[in-house]
């Protein structure tokens, strides 16, 4: 049996698998985010080791296995974030999670000597303030007392791989989410480096998703209960792993949308996709010598949790379950009212940290249902423009699996269909695929699995949403592309003043 873990933004998802992939036992251990003006956004690496130590203990209790029953462990983790690590190998941070968008200056100073083009074909990405290199720059930059005593800069599964291990290691998938590798080459890029004034050596060795890091160390074993020396694969980020949790793992398999705190339109492909309006961008694949081009924008359950927070549902309660009832009663953008998800700027398509969440269109007889629908909506809407991106590069999406915690509401799977136009379908692993993804990734690591190929039947579509309300959308897609083009100026502006 095996474990894997998928560090996500807000929990350790951890699950344990028999030698086939299949899933035996869950575990979650929720950590906090800090997030703060000026968009910071921060964990305690610290927090995410007591989940993996506490999701171990939870799986071995509940699938009653003992330490000689695992043969590896397997990592996942969120992406393009920065872990900085001092000489002694111990966090002397907060780690800056992708969320984290102060580098922009820094982020900026790339692109005036790499050039954005020029950036872009090399790494696939647009140089911007969510990825490692620009973070590591602002860190430097702001805070010289932290930088002094920093010796390594690192992502967040490699950070648990080191602390599992002692080995400080990197795959080329969230090598590829740091604005630093060049995936021509296939290792770290001496221009992006040099551009940063930053040494090379800050970064880890990059080794394939499939690598045996190393054995469990001995404090290790002891704060997870299993057996000195059991091997640790050493994983990829969650994007990529995702995919191969949908069996996405190849240019004949379909599209799929990760609807979680932030939500992603992914395709695998033989090749970077590089959209001449730079849209969208490419990660490194787990799959090795394939590639999973995406299109991700930041707040999509998290603007659903956001108004949550704030609304009162119908019935006076304030779940998300009664607000989504409620929104199922009522229209939004057939009225005129609008959400721009943008919370915390955006990523795909539009790439501007200035952009902030609006409601438009706010009428008297607007209540909590109606602003609920115009999230959901919202969400969808920009997703839809994601997929423009992809078809106007060549890549069709004529239908999506869905997977994530936003997969659960058969409303919003609806809306998605209706204003993408396509066939939607909920995969069976809508909480699991990142996890799943990483437990085939650790099989075949360990040579339990030949290849990648079992992703393609370890999950299953469990239910299809039909286009049905398509035309009534259309109009209003149009209307909800143009709210942001108006406010783009006054977004910039805003920031400013």
């Amino acid at each position: 049996m095996i474990i894997a873990h998928d560090l996500g933004t807000s929990a350790d998802k951890a699950s344990l698998h028999d030698m086939d992939g299949r899933v035996i036992a869950t575990a979650n251990y929720s950590y906090p985010v800090d997030f703060g003006p000026h968009g910071r956004a921060e964990q305690d690496p610290e927090h995410w080791w007591t989940a993996v130590v506490a999701t171990t203990a939870e799986l071995l209790a509940r699938g009653q296995v003992g330490p000689n029953d695992i043969d590896a462990v397997g990592m996942s983790g969120q992406m393009m974030g920065a872990v900085f690590l001092g000489h002694d190998s111990s966090p002397v941070r907060p780690a800056l999670i992708w969320a984290d968008q102060r580098s922009v200056e820094q982020a900026q100073a790339l692109e005036a000597s790499l050039g954005l083009d020029r950036a872009y074909q090399r790494t696939g990405h647009r140089l911007n303030a969510n990825y490692t290199l620009p973070k590591a720059m602002w860190v430097r930059d702001n805070e010289p007392e932290a930088w002094e005593r920093t010796a390594h800069v690192c992502l967040a599964k490699d950070f648990l791989v080191h602390r599992l291990t002692g080995q400080l290691l990197t795959d080329p998938t969230d090598a590829s989410g740091t604005n630093a590798f060049d995936q021509n080459s296939g290792d770290w890029w001496p221009d992006a480096f040099e551009a940063a004034g930053l040494d090379s050596r800050l970064f880890p060795q990059v080794v394939a998703s499939t690598t045996i890091a190393g054995g469990l160390r001995d404090s290790a074993a002891r704060d997870l209960g299993l057996r000195r020396g059991t091997p640790v694969v050493m994983g990829g980020g969650d994007g990529p792993m995702a995919s191969v949790g949908v069996g996405s793992i190849g240019p004949e398999d379909d599209a799929y949308i990760s609807l979680g705190s932030s939500a992603w339109l992914a395709v695998a492909s033989e090749r970077p996709l590089h959209d001449p309006l730079m849209r969208t961008f490419s990660f490194n694949h787990v799959v090795p010598g394939t590639f999973a081009p995406m299109a991700t924008m930041q707040s999509a359950g998290s603007s659903l949790e956001w108004a949550a927070g704030l609304l009162k549902a119908p019935t006076g309660g304030s779940t998300t379950v009664e607000l989504l009832r409620g929104a199922e009663e009522v229209r939004a953008a057939q009225e005129g009212l609008f959400f721009l998800p943008y919370l915390m700027g955006e990523r795909s398509p539009h790439w501007s940290t200035e952009a902030r969440g609006v409601f438009i269109g706010l009428a008297r007889h607007h209540d909590a249902r109606h602003l609920t629908r115009a999230v959901l909506e919202g969400v969808a809407f920009n997703l839809r423009t994601c997929a423009q991106a992809f078809d106007a590069g060549g890549t069709a999406i004529p239908r999506v699996s869905v997977v994530g915690g936003g997969a659960s509401s058969d409303l919003w799977l609806q809306i998605i269909a209706d204003i993408l136009g396509i066939p939607v379908s909920r995969r069976s692993t809508v909480s699991d695929a990142n996890s799943l993804g990483c437990a085939i990734t650790t099989l075949v690591g360990i040579g339990a699995l030949d290849d990648f190929g079992a992703a393609r039947t370890l999950s299953s579509v469990s239910a299809t949403f039909q286009p049905e309300g398509a035309a009534g959308y259309r109009d209003a897609a149009e209307h909800f592309e143009d709210a942001y083009e108006r406010l783009a100026g006054w977004f910039v502006r805003s920031s400013r003043s």
